[in-house]
């Protein structure tokens, strides 16, 4: 199968191009797309396989013994994490459905990796506060409802230990995030007014070191003081 496209796509050539030059997905990521891409227009709620390379090499780098995943959807995010993981390690991962939980737990155990990743059904800011009493995460990854983003923010961010990551998914919103008041329809104009904001006060939070990167449709990277 062709690689698929990146989220953000500005420059269809270019942006193949950035896929291209990425390691390839390999069976159990290529099959997961597939089944993915059955579903239709929510196609574009799956992480692009750019990206989750980058989430797996994250993991490596910082050594991860726990990551909370906000947002499951058919399991590519958590599986990535999963893989980069230090022994021992787990994720977290949860989302309000479990529509697509089948495909999810059918490629992670595939991929051997089902034993470290644990599902919870939910809203994410109950799961996030539920979380407290587990440990210091090194890694939370933001990409659910995009109004929620300030609530999933600020809940997440007393959770990572000294050093640990905040990831933020689709902080451009494919552009909308520079004029989201030319965006003609009311709930994707709120949700761009709402990115705006959210980015604006990851800028400014002294608790963090922040990087918004122009990976697929906007990865901001948020490193805990």
């Amino acid at each position: 199968m062709e690689a698929p496209m990146s989220t953000f796509r500005r420059d269809e050539a270019l942006s193949n191009y950035i896929v291209q030059s990425c390691t390839p997905p390999d069976p159990v990521v290529t099959s997961l797309v597939q089944e993915t891409a059955a579903v239709g227009e929510l196609f574009e709620m799956m992480t692009p396989v750019e990206q989750a390379g980058l989430l797996t090499l994250l993991a490596r780098i910082m050594s991860a013994k726990l990551v909370i995943d906000v947002g499951t959807f058919t399991g590519l995010s958590a599986l990535s994490f999963a893989r980069g993981l230090a022994p021992g390690g787990r994720v977290i991962t949860c989302d309000v459905t479990e529509e697509w939980l089948d495909t999810a737990i059918e490629h992670w155990k595939r991929d051997g990796v089902d034993d470290r990743i644990e599902f919870r059904l939910g809203p994410a800011w109950k799961t996030l506060a539920g979380l407290a009493g587990t440990g210091r995460a090194d890694i939370i990854f933001i990409d659910a409802d995009k109004m929620s983003y300030p609530r999933y923010y600020q809940a997440a961010v007393p959770l990572l230990r000294s050093g640990g990551l905040l990831i933020l998914d689709n902080v451009l919103l494919k552009g909308a995030v520079m004029h989201p008041e030319a965006v003609p329809d009311e709930m994707p104009r709120m949700a761009a007014q709402t990115m705006r904001s959210v980015n604006a006060m990851l800028a400014a939070d002294r608790r963090l070191d922040t990087v918004m990167l122009p990976i697929a449709d906007g990865v901001t990277l948020a490193r805990k003081k």
